[in-house]
């Protein structure tokens, strides 16, 4: 198996756990949190797909999904156009409200087209390839590719968390 045989079955997993998270879930427990200040599971959906989209277009030269298919319009949340969720105080993670879990899957499975549609072209020397210099020592393509991986899986466990704990409580 090559390693972009690894990274695609590796991001159908996290597609899988995205979907597992918000399927048949209303905006009420989306955007529940849990205790003042959490993540509810609307943010961290948004965000994992955020930093996948910005981060994998970013490393291949493409443009964001969320520009590019007007997710930004679609969401309509008054955020800066360009953010991620990196950082994001209380107040900011309160602007990420959806209304359905459609919303979140349908822009997911957009990026994780576009994110497979990359990795299918990849040969093992790409993965060589430094995309961010601003780090020490410099980030390469390898490394970036499994940074997206980390982040999404964990931020999708948190999510399958809070709606395993939503769903306690309401039962």
């Amino acid at each position: 198996m090559h390693a972009k045989d690894i990274l695609i079955e590796a991001h159908g997993r996290i597609r899988d756990e995205v979907h597992a998270a918000v399927e048949d879930l209303g905006s009420d427990a989306l955007n529940a949190r849990p205790a003042d200040g959490a993540n509810p599971i609307a943010w961290l959906i948004w965000h994992l797909t955020r930093v996948q989209d910005d981060h994998v277009a970013d490393a291949f030269g493409l443009d964001q999904v969320w520009l590019s298919g007007d997710w930004t319009g679609r969401f309509g949340l008054g955020l800066p156009r360009r953010d991620t969720g990196y950082g994001h105080s209380a107040a900011k993670v309160a602007k990420v409200r959806v209304d359905s879990a459609g919303l979140l899957t349908g822009y997911y499975d957009a990026v994780h087209d576009q994110t497979v549609g990359a990795l299918r072209e990849l040969t093992a020397k790409d993965l060589e390839r430094v995309v961010d210099e601003g780090w020490d020592p410099p980030v390469t393509l390898g490394v970036r590719l499994v940074s997206v991986l980390s982040d999404d899986l964990q931020h999708a466990g948190q999510a399958a968390y809070l709606r395993g704990l939503l769903q306690t409580r309401s039962a």
